[in-house]
């Protein structure tokens, strides 16, 4: 994993190079999502919807750290799902 700080510039010039590319891959994809998120690593007051967090968390009978996870993770089913595996059978399905 590489860490690099961009100026606001650099930023701007980086998400135009990537959005300008006829065929974004996954990887692609996720690198420009990661330059769009950046902006917020420098926010002090940016915070998680912990309530919405929380009752996620409650319905599914999972930790709030999975909940969290599954946001940022971008997964198609909920922890609860994966823990118990039936994620895997709707897959294989």
């Amino acid at each position: 994993m590489w860490v690099i700080r961009l100026t606001d510039k650099q930023l701007e010039v980086m998400r135009a190079m990537l959005r300008s590319e006829e065929h974004l891959g996954p990887a692609l994809r996720a690198a420009l999502e990661a330059l769009e998120l950046a902006r917020w690593d420098e926010l002090p007051d940016a915070q998680l919807p912990w309530e919405s967090v929380t009752e996620e968390a409650r319905r599914q009978g999972v930790s709030e750290a999975e909940v969290v996870w599954d946001r940022c993770g971008r997964h198609p089913e909920p922890a609860a799902a994966r823990r118990s595996g039936t994620a895997i059978a709707r897959r294989a399905a």
